[in-house]
């Protein structure tokens, strides 16, 4: 069992249930899904770039990533409906918990000059993202390998009523938000 996950279902989640005066443990916030998105604007004009992104992302998540298509044409980005712009891979379960520990444990703390992550970052549904400049930060890609530095979204979807509920659950499982 992944390290986190048992770290939830020991701690977090019952302290979640007292904060907060849930009775039900069904109700209790949890992570559902947690979403990578690398967008590749270049990839219009280079294809190849796709591939290398594709291996990146699957390096870093342990999953097969899938290619995003373009769902309208925009003449000023010279994009056509249907062209390929970039990858994104859904993570449940363990290798959600196993990529969430790595991300809170490993690459956050490589990060240059971090004084925490915003607070600011949900969106009003309970769900928290994340933008990250470089994959470098993740021990997974090799730095003499990399061509190019690319950054990504990560997408952490939980099933708090609230964003406070959901801030205290990342808040409980270790993320480091910055202190105000």
């Amino acid at each position: 069992m992944a390290r986190l996950k048992d770290k939830y279902r020991n701690d977090v989640a019952p302290a979640l249930a007292k904060e907060f005066d849930i009775k039900n443990p069904m109700a209790v916030p949890k992570i559902e899904k947690i979403v990578v998105n690398m967008g590749l604007g270049e990839a219009s004009a280079n294809a190849k770039i796709l591939d290398v992104a594709a291996e990146e992302l699957k390096a870093i998540t342990g999953q097969k990533p899938v290619v995003t298509k373009a769902k309208k044409s925009i003449a000023a980005f010279k994009l056509r409906q249907g062209m390929n712009i970039g990858t994104m891979v859904t993570l449940r379960g363990d290798r959600m918990y196993e990529f969430l520990d790595r991300l809170i444990s490993v690459a956050l703390p490589r990060v240059r000059d971090l004084r925490g992550i915003s607070c600011k970052a949900f969106d009003g549904r309970c769900n928290y993202t994340l933008g990250i400049r470089e994959q470098l930060i993740f021990p997974e890609i090799d730095f003499n390998k990399v061509d190019k530095t690319r950054g990504m979204n990560i997408s952490i979807v939980t099933t708090a009523r609230n964003d406070e509920e959901a801030r205290s659950l990342l808040k409980a499982m270790g993320m480091p938000f910055r202190q105000n």
